[in-house]
């Protein structure tokens, strides 16, 4: 693994860190990007790299893009990301997660985690018992906290209603054609919000049965994953594991709207524009899919506050996901530049690094 300050990825992060427990069998990588405003707050993943370089470029992109995304989503949040390097048979223990929760509470702070890929709700309650720097917990019906995907779809549902709005200039999404990437608790989520309003479906997961299952549930159509980005629709919402957006992927689709919840679907700086140059508007991932860290982040400030937060409460912060987007894509049409490009200066001008 080349040095992380050399990785292009490096975004003067204030903190990269490596621990290995041989007795446990866990390594991870702590990337905290900035503490400006707040605890640097993310979800951990729990993931089999081929490469262990992988493992260190997903921890540098992923804290960096929870530092834009809590700064746009008005939350009292830093961005930090934590990734577990899982072995091939992604073999998860008690001592793996006890040893992450020392890991955790060693960083004074300064690391909220919470769940991410491979993780879920009773990991989170496993590590709670070596830190407190832990959301995502289960909590009681109607607070703020526990399982952020259904969260995060809302907020991606009412991004593509915001997209189709913008670009199509249409009321609602009754019979707009969405191609969904991912039907897992996220994009089975957006799916069944979509279908709800009367939507065009059509779906794909690499866990083929998944999507055929949800698919007869919706009365929606399915392909294969390596078909979904080639599907003629008007809107094309990935929602499974990023960088898709590459010059093979963008030259492949057939949509005038991205729109979906997969962090970091720009594979390179350069493809935000290419996506503009085609005449594709992109909804930047991390404001429309920030309904979870809402979510989960108003769940840990309760429980450091003892003043509990409703899901209403949640929700009304959820509602502000359009207009951020409609506010990056005018000044898109003002200067000329793409969503990514504007709502990362917008991001970085929060974080003090304007």
């Amino acid at each position: 693994m080349a040095a992380f300050w050399t990785e292009p990825d490096f975004d003067d992060h204030e903190l990269v860190q490596l621990v290995h427990d041989r007795a446990s069998g866990l390594t991870a990588i702590f990337a905290i990007h900035s503490t400006h405003l707040g605890p640097g707050g993310g979800g951990t993943r729990f993931w089999h790299y081929a490469d262990p370089a992988d493992a260190m470029k997903d921890a540098l992109r992923l804290s960096k893009g929870m530092s834009y995304k809590n700064a746009m989503a008005g939350l009292p949040a830093g961005g930090a990301k934590a990734v577990i390097l899982a072995g091939p048979e992604r073999r998860k223990t008690p001592e793996m997660l006890a040893v992450f929760g020392d890991a955790i509470e060693a960083l004074g702070g300064r690391y909220v985690t919470a769940e991410d890929v491979g993780m879920a709700e009773a990991d989170m309650a496993a590590i709670a018992e070596r830190t407190k720097h832990v959301s995502g917990l289960p909590v009681p019906e109607g607070h703020a906290g526990g399982d952020p995907g259904p969260f995060t779809a809302k907020g991606i549902f009412l991004g593509i209603k915001a997209a189709v709005s913008h670009k199509l200039g249409r009321a609602d999404v009754s019979g707009v054609h969405v191609a969904i990437q991912g039907t897992g608790s996220v994009g089975g989520g957006v799916a069944r919000l979509l279908a709800a309003e009367g939507a065009q479906l059509t779906l794909a997961d690499i866990d083929e049965a998944k999507a055929a299952a949800l698919a007869n549930e919706l009365g929606a159509d399915v392909v294969p994953s390596d078909a979904i980005m080639h599907v003629a629709c008007d809107v094309f919402s990935p929602n499974a594991l990023g960088a898709i957006l590459d010059e093979s992927g963008i030259e492949s689709l057939n949509a005038p709207i991205v729109a979906g919840g997969a962090n970091n679907q720009l594979a390179r700086p350069e493809h935000g524009p290419a996506l503009a140059k085609r005449g594709i508007l992109y909804a930047p991932d991390y404001v429309i899919n920030a309904g979870g860290i809402i979510n989960v982040t108003m769940e840990y400030i309760a429980r450091r506050t003892g003043e509990q937060s409703g899901t209403a409460e949640v929700y009304r912060k959820i509602d502000e996901i359009p207009a951020r987007l409609h506010a990056i894509w005018q000044e898109c049409e003002v200067s000329g530049e793409s969503p990514d490009v504007v709502a990362d200066r917008m991001a970085r001008n929060l974080i003090g690094r304007g």
